[in-house]
């Protein structure tokens, strides 16, 4: 079985390696960490994907806009999301973060079918 993630299809939400940075570099992708370990709810959720994704200023802070834009394959690249804190923010936040995944999870087929790969690592 391989141990990397980022070499076999991204399906789902897959576990980190070691150094995700140095990992997504050797095959091109482009790394967004999204750090969750002091988000305290939806706003500040919403403000952490903007900043941490690098979304553009349009971004309308919602599930729908969050959608939009990662699904987008005019927009989007080979990318690597590394939700930092996953378990924790799963654990104190279980409806965000199901709804969080959810939009990842869509976006991620979506993007699949024109060939573009995001990774979900957690």
């Amino acid at each position: 079985m391989n141990s990397n993630p980022l070499l076999s299809a991204p399906v789902g939400l897959q576990t980190a390696p070691a150094d995700p940075q140095l990992t997504a570099a050797g095959i091109g992708a482009s790394l967004r960490q999204l750090d969750l370990s002091s988000v305290d709810g939806k706003a500040e959720l919403m403000h952490r994907l903007a900043r941490d994704l690098s979304l553009p200023p349009h971004f309308g802070r919602n599930w729908d806009a969050l959608a939009d834009l990662l699904s987008d394959p005019q927009t989007m690249k080979a990318t690597v999301i590394c939700l930092k804190g996953w378990g924790d923010f799963q654990l104190r936040h279980g409806e965000l973060a199901g709804s969080l995944e959810s939009v990842l999870l869509d976006a991620q087929a979506a993007l699949a079918e024109a060939d573009i790969p995001l990774w979900v690592l957690v």
